[in-house]
């Protein structure tokens, strides 16, 4: 027997000067005296992101407890699949967050519980919700890389409504030590374990008694069906995309030049003006009205000089000019020997400040230089209105910028440098973006190719909302199609320029809707499951074709009773009646029993 715990949120605000605090489920199993035999493992799903930490322990003497602590609610964003996984095998959940981070909280109650309750889909799992942390009237924060504001907490009416929300029970732990953790909080979850151990225990006798009712005559076995292939979600290579295009300097429009021009750095301006409110400024995103902070416009003025070059040719309609690009010389020469590390920290996401820290200090070797250059691009990063005076800056406190920031330039003409046609429309892109995230564009626009030198492509094969959908996935990682068949034009999509791992989030998505899919839903459906694997096998999808002719063996005598299945092939045929489900020799079986009991003149309450 075993429970299964998921844990989300973070207990701790982020500005804390004590990071090394433990957190509240490590807290509850290293004190708790019914716990023993704790181990723990970390996944991941890219390097340097963990996702969750898993505990495995046992609790009640032999009792497996598992729990699922994920510190970070970017798993709903990133791995959707994953989220929905830990909570449907979860036999409690604890939702975790610190009094003294309101942003945290709003974006928790706006974003995050929404998704939890669609996952939960109406299942009466008990849930926990615990604000942690004594409520604090300090001096707000003044990190310029924080647009939240710290000044107000979270109030113990706003944590009850939400747990309201919920129907969830409302905990204040006002620190973690052995009375809350052990008693308050122990207490409910250890009473919530035993309720769902009662639970199980009650579901086993029954099905014991049902099967022992009947011990006399017994009807065939049926086994279960194969178990269907598994298909492996591909680890996110999104900010290495973004990194290789400034390593490789394709479809730079961009030459940062010091003052005596001896040297040169190349970047992207949908990239810099994605992170940043004064590249917006220098480049003519924004106005200085827009920006509502003269501090901004000050540093940009002070710190960065555009050159205005002579008028550029004219070139016939449809063909791109050979526009050099922008001139912009750094007027602190001390900021423009940092450059490539600080463009490098940019483009690689702008999370890991601690390495950016030690290399501008292995360059320079002067802290006051280093602290010059550090405050600097702080500044640059900072949101309009923030203080820009912060003695630490740790990479936990600062969010990922490209997934975010990027979706602002998505389908727009700002700063766009390429025109796509499709269906008698037009959608606005950036090449910069397109290169790094695809292959086969990286290939059509760099090579020697009509679309190298255009800015209007055509597109061909698939729907405006398709190619629109695959375009948000490459400017932001992300895709949420509303139907099978939509998943399935995007995975088609997809397969065209060769995005691997977009064709595997669309493989996924189609599996889990059919695997949701109820029995009766499935017979009377339009929707064609041999249409859908002859389009997987045409395009290359082997995972999903394999997948699906499993899936059709699997729900046999539905499928045998649809026209579709005479359009199977031969091949496809036989390997669905070698792995139908319920087998030959058990209707055999079954018909055999039938006749027995009739025989008998026995009336079988079974069948």
């Amino acid at each position: 027997r075993s429970v299964n715990i998921v844990a989300f949120g973070n207990e701790r605000d982020g500005f804390s000067e004590d990071n090394q605090q433990p957190s509240l489920i490590w807290s509850y199993l290293g004190r708790s005296a019914l716990i023993s035999q704790i181990d723990s493992s970390l996944s991941a799903s890219h390097v340097g992101n963990p996702v969750f930490t898993e505990y495995q322990a046992c609790v009640f003497g032999n009792i497996n407890l598992v729990v699922h602590d994920c510190p970070v609610w970017d798993i709903f964003d990133s791995d959707w699949y994953t989220s929905c996984r830990l909570i449907g095998g979860a036999d409690i959940i604890v939702i975790k967050y610190s009094v003294n981070d309101k942003t945290s909280f709003q974006e928790l109650k706006d974003s995050y519980v929404p998704m939890v309750k669609k996952a939960l889909n109406h299942c009466s799992v008990p849930v926990i919700i615990s604000a942690i942390g004594a409520r604090k009237n300090g001096v707000p924060c003044t990190c310029p890389l924080c647009t939240s504001d710290r000044r107000s907490c979270v109030t113990t009416s706003e944590g009850v409504q939400l747990a309201e929300e919920l129907g969830a029970t409302y905990l204040e732990l006002h620190t973690l030590n052995d009375f809350y953790i052990q008693k308050y909080f122990g207490g409910v979850l250890e009473y919530f374990m035993i309720q769902s151990l009662n639970q199980k225990s009650s579901e086993k006798m029954k099905k014991r008694k049902k099967t022992q009712k009947y011990h006399r005559v017994q009807p065939p076995q049926l086994e279960q069906p194969e178990k269907m292939p598994i298909l492996k979600g591909e680890a996110s290579h999104y900010n290495a995309d973004l990194h290789n295009l400034l390593c490789y300097c394709q479809c730079a429009d961009v030459a940062f030049y010091p003052e005596d021009l001896s040297t040169v750095v190349e970047a992207h301006k949908i990239i810099l003006c994605s992170v940043s409110h004064l590249f917006m400024l220098l480049f003519g995103v924004k106005t200085p009205s827009d920006a509502h902070d003269a501090s901004i416009m000050q540093l940009a003025q002070s710190l960065f000089m555009v050159e205005v070059g002579d008028p550029f040719p004219s070139s016939p309609p449809g063909v791109p000019p050979c526009v050099p690009p922008v001139r912009v010389v750094v007027k602190d020469s001390v900021f423009c020997s940092c450059l490539p590390d600080i463009l490098h920290f940019i483009y690689s996401g702008a999370f890991q400040w601690e390495r950016l820290e030690e290399d501008i200090k292995k360059k320079l070797k002067d802290p006051d230089k280093t602290e010059h250059v550090l405050e600097k691009v702080k500044c640059i990063l900072k949101a309009p209105g923030k203080l820009n005076t912060v003695k630490d800056c740790r990479s936990h406190q600062i969010k990922r910028l490209y997934n975010t920031s990027l979706r602002l330039f998505f389908n727009t003409p700002v700063l766009a440098d390429v025109i796509f046609k499709i269906q008698g429309a037009t959608v606005p892109a950036h090449r910069a973006v397109l290169v790094a995230r695809c292959e086969v564009m990286a290939a059509m626009f760099n090579g020697n190719y009509l679309e190298a030198n255009s800015i209007l492509v055509p597109v061909y094969g698939v729907s405006k909302d398709t190619f629109l959908s695959f375009l948000e996935y490459l400017y932001t990682d992300s895709c949420c199609p509303a139907s099978i068949l939509q998943a399935m034009s995007l995975l088609i999509c997809a397969e065209m320029y060769q995005v691997m791992r977009l064709q595997h989030i669309c493989e996924l998505y189609i599996i889990t809707q059919l695997q949701s899919m109820p029995s009766r839903e499935l017979a009377s459906t339009s929707l064609s499951i041999v249409s859908l694997l002859k389009k997987a096998k045409f395009h290359n999808s082997d995972c999903l074709s394999t997948w699906l002719l499993h899936f059709i063996a699997t729900n046999y005598l539905i499928f045998s009773q649809k026209p579709e299945f005479q359009e199977l092939s031969v091949e496809e045929r036989s390997f669905v009646e070698m792995h139908r489900w319920p087998s030959n020799l058990y209707l055999k079986q079954l018909a055999d029993y039938r006749n027995y009991i009739h025989s008998q003149k026995c009336h079988c309450t079974v069948m």
